[in-house]
């Protein structure tokens, strides 16, 4: 080979290389809607952004099917948050009703909107960018330097984000993280650990656990395994956001393959026992919770002992590889499609409500890239990290203020159900609901920072540092904006003052979160405060 042929293949691999390593202030991986409004905050802040997204599409589940906000007291979201839902209103033409806002969306527009905003703030977007499975991170002592892709791409920055609901790039970091329930006793919590008997998404008549033939029923996985209160590494159950429609042009709801009714055999029990308990046949919303959403769609969602919660599905997914993952995800798939069919074509299901299943199908106009379903898992809680600070069952409850305060939340401590198990006396129960009431609490800066000896350019404003009784309530939608907004402002202070994550000047990222119109303090609106005085009269 010529010298010219070897310099000429030597500057062409040079640009590659070049091409390859892309340089940031701040990198955010993970473009759920957490992440996206991180990097909206951040690049806002005048910082050179990128958002660093697995798949190829953004917004996580607030683009993936839960169009239903969960909000809890509305007076408690504010800044980009607040701006993200006046844009929904603003896209539905709301002031047309005299209102601004509109908590409900179709995920499409969900996802418009965020990318809207994303592109309205100069952040560099890159999608299909998975983090690479192992030795995906370069790390210096506590000093991030840099995360590689599945496809070689490096991105370098000044500060990390992980925004995934994961927590795979804090999970390469080296930083403290745990997941599953912890004992009452580690955080002196009530709710902590197993559950106690719970009313609510239960068995509200007896269903005996086991068949003709003694054997345990499917989705039954046997006795309570440990003593209420105890810690376990089970993980409460996902399930899918799917967006539904009764329009002429829906599509109806597939056999998946390897369908096997059996399988629902604990469901036609309940539903036979609930029809002779009430003397009639239950309506297809004991089965499913059904959220209208604008233009014919829905938001569905779990709702009773048997739903679309796969219960004990979840278990493996926050240690899984991305290949085992990819199989839950299947998994899941496979479970609510046969639970849809069977509710729509099994003799044993009474013929009024196989007719009222029949009305719905999937939205013939959402998720087209993946066959009408929905490519987003509900991911409701995977690792957590463990930080200096872990915000607990106290800091909703009792310990309601912060010195550091970065926003509020008022969402319920809400955990779905973590088990299905065979009581002392036969019978289906189900185990780990917590649907517990909260004051409006505020959220402390030190729930995104690692502890400083593990990690000082790192912030995790998904898979915060919290317990699971605390992570059940700040894990909506609109909190994970929330701390996506207040990372962002931190990424510019603590570059701006060169120093590590946890040394802040946190009354500085107070007064400019609230300045950007984050809610710091509860305030109830009129016709809040009219409501709780009328209940307080009775």
């Amino acid at each position: 080979m010529s010298y010219s042929r070897r310099v000429v293949i030597f500057l062409l691999l040079s640009a590659s290389l070049q091409a390859a390593t892309r340089n940031f202030d701040v990198v955010v991986y993970g473009g759920t809607a957490g992440g996206a409004i991180a990097a909206v905050s951040a690049a806002r802040e005048g910082l050179r952004t990128a958002l660093v997204e697995p798949t190829n599409h953004i917004g996580g589940m607030v683009s993936g099917g839960l169009g239903y906000t969960d909000y809890g007291k509305k007076e408690v979201i504010g800044g980009y948050a607040l701006e993200f839902y006046y844009r929904v209103g603003r896209y539905y033409g709301m002031n047309r009703f005299a209102n601004d806002v509109s908590w409900y969306h179709e995920p499409h527009v969900g996802e418009k909107i965020l990318r809207d905003m994303l592109a309205g703030a100069g952040v560099e977007v890159f999608t299909n960018a998975r983090l690479r499975e192992k030795a995906g991170v370069d790390k210096v002592g506590t000093h991030v330097r840099a995360l590689t892709t599945e496809s070689g791409e490096v991105f370098t920055a000044s500060i990390f984000m992980d925004s995934s609901y994961e927590g795979d790039l804090m999970g390469q970091s080296g930083v403290t993280w745990t997941y599953g329930r912890e004992s009452t006793a580690e955080y002196g919590e009530a709710l902590a650990g197993v559950r106690d008997r719970t009313p609510l998404h239960q068995f509200l008549v007896d269903v005996p656990a086991r068949g003709s033939d003694g054997k345990l029923l499917p989705e039954i996985r046997g006795p309570q395994r440990a003593p209420a209160g105890s810690a376990d590494k089970s993980v409460q159950a996902y399930n899918f956001r799917m967006c539904f429609s009764d329009a002429a042009d829906r599509v109806p709801f597939a056999k998946p393959a390897g369908y096997d009714p059996a399988r629902y055999d604990l469901l036609a029990r309940l539903i036979e026992t609930r029809q002779k308990a009430e003397n009639r046949v239950p309506p297809l919303e004991m089965l499913l919770f059904i959220g209208r959403l604008p233009n014919g769609t829905t938001d569905i969602n779990n709702n009773g002992a048997f739903s679309t919660d796969y219960i004990g599905g979840s278990w493996e997914y926050p240690t899984a590889s991305y290949a085992r993952r990819a199989e839950i995800w299947e998994e899941h798939k496979r479970y609510t499609q046969g639970f849809l069919y069977f509710l729509g074509n099994d003799p044993r299901v009474p013929a009024a409500l196989r007719a009222e299943t029949g009305k719905w199908g999937l939205c013939a106009h959402e998720f087209e890239d993946n066959g009408n379903w929905t490519p987003q898992l509900y991911i409701r809680e995977s690792r957590r990290m463990v930080g200096e600070y872990v915000m607990s069952q106290k800091d909703l409850q009792t310990d309601l203020t912060k010195a550091e305060v970065i926003g509020m939340g008022s969402y319920n401590s809400d955990s779905h159900n973590v088990d299905r198990i065979i009581d002392e006396k036969g019978f289906a129960r189900n185990e780990g609901d917590m649907q517990v009431a909260v004051s409006p609490y505020q959220i402390p800066y030190r729930i995104l920072t690692p502890k400083r000896a593990e990690a000082t350019n790192l912030l995790v404003p998904v898979a915060f540092s919290a317990s699971h009784v605390a992570y059940s309530s700040v894990r909506m939608e609109p909190q994970y904006m929330i701390l996506g907004q207040a990372a962002g402002v931190a990424a510019k202070l603590a570059i701006s003052a060169k120093v590590p994550v946890q040394e802040i000047d946190t009354k500085a990222l107070t007064e400019k979160l609230g300045a950007d119109g984050a809610v710091l303090e509860y305030v109830p609106s009129p016709q809040t405060k009219a409501i709780m005085k009328a209940r307080t009269a009775k």
